[in-house]
């Protein structure tokens, strides 16, 4: 059943520069002007955070923009606490939209004593009083369980086939979609199917966290086009090692898809002087100006998938429909042209 209200989005300071961009695919949308609501998330002297909201929100549908990215946990304390404020503000419905989630990486006891951080996010960010959660490519597929509330998790896959359809054009029949370890087959599993290309995968072994003592690559990739697959990517340490053993293998090139640009420790510089001829990466995370300066990082949008999201929630309507490239491809009009 279609809602009365209109969807209202507000923002954190997160990602302005995304929800921004995702208020005006909106009001492409609607043929109508979507702005963020009027408000103001600061810092007081000693870094508490205060939210003031300056518009009626009684009775609203609203939709709270802020991936909880670094520093994660002041994001985190941003999301929460707007929620607060619009709950207390009589708001119909809050839905955080997350484009990227942070702690997911804590999905689980690895040793023991040790906590399960994305398991106590969840239950804070339902306390707290959203009633939905929408986010894009969360690390591990159990952690939509850890939330006792509904959790739309959009893919970038479909995005990244367009994205490898129009700058591969020609080319597809060389590709090789490569999982950058065991755990993470499935996601390039899912890309390389929509591509139609063969999947390789880099077998990994670690000492500790961050290290990596020994890689073997499991497929034949020479003479091939190597497209790395991932959900995030942090010191690019790994990733870098990884390009460096297929090219050693016979690889032709190497680019890389990974969703979240977490980008810290040097990441940046070590990618350009990487093996690696491109970065592709969404803007799920603000970049940084060390990023969108970077020669061979890319980074591609992800505004128009969650501006749709946003509006079939708010309909009522499928948001399954947008993990197809088919329904991808109007939405991006003019970005990827098929054919």
């Amino acid at each position: 059943m279609r809602a009365i209200t209109e969807p209202k989005l507000i923002s954190g300071n997160a990602n302005l520069t995304l929800a921004r961009s995702i208020a005006r695919r909106m009001s492409m949308h609607r043929g109508m002007s979507v702005n963020l609501v009027n408000a103001r998330v600061e810092r007081f002297n000693d870094q508490e955070v205060f939210v003031e909201v300056y518009e009626n929100v009684r009775g609203e549908d609203m939709y709270i923009i802020q991936p909880t990215s670094r520093p994660a946990n002041d994001n985190l304390m941003e999301l929460l606490i707007m929620t607060d404020a619009l709950r207390r503000s009589s708001a119909n419905r809050i839905t955080a939209v997350i484009p990227y989630f942070g702690y997911a990486r804590q999905d689980r006891r690895a040793k023991a004593r040790t906590p399960i951080t994305a398991k106590l996010v969840a239950n804070m960010i339902a306390e707290a009083g959203i009633d939905r959660v929408l986010t894009l490519d969360l690390h591990a597929a159990q952690i939509q369980g850890f939330f006792d509330i509904p959790v739309d998790n959009l893919y970038a896959s479909p995005i990244f086939a367009l994205d490898i359809e129009h700058h591969f054009k020609g080319k597809l029949g060389d590709i090789m979609v490569v999982s950058p370890d065991v755990g993470g087959v499935a996601r390039a599993r899912e890309l390389a199917k929509r591509i139609g290309a063969p999947l390789s995968i880099v077998d990994k072994r670690r000492e500790k966290a961050g290290e990596v003592t020994e890689m073997t690559v499991i497929g034949n990739v020479a003479g091939k086009t190597c497209i790395i697959v991932d959900d995030i990517v942090d010191t690019a340490g790994t990733l870098c090692k990884a390009a460096d053993m297929l090219i050693q293998e016979g690889a032709k090139e190497v680019h890389s898809y990974i969703t979240h640009g977490v980008l810290s420790k040097g990441a940046v510089e070590r990618v350009a002087k990487s093996a690696m001829k491109s970065l592709v990466i969404t803007d799920s995370i603000e970049a940084t100006d060390e990023v969108k300066a970077s020669p061979n990082i890319r980074i591609v949008p992800t505004a128009p998938i969650f501006a749709q999201a946003i509006l079939n929630i708010w309909n009522g309507t499928s948001v399954s429909s947008l993990f197809e490239t088919e329904t991808l491809t109007p939405i991006y009009e003019g970005m990827y042209q098929r054919g």
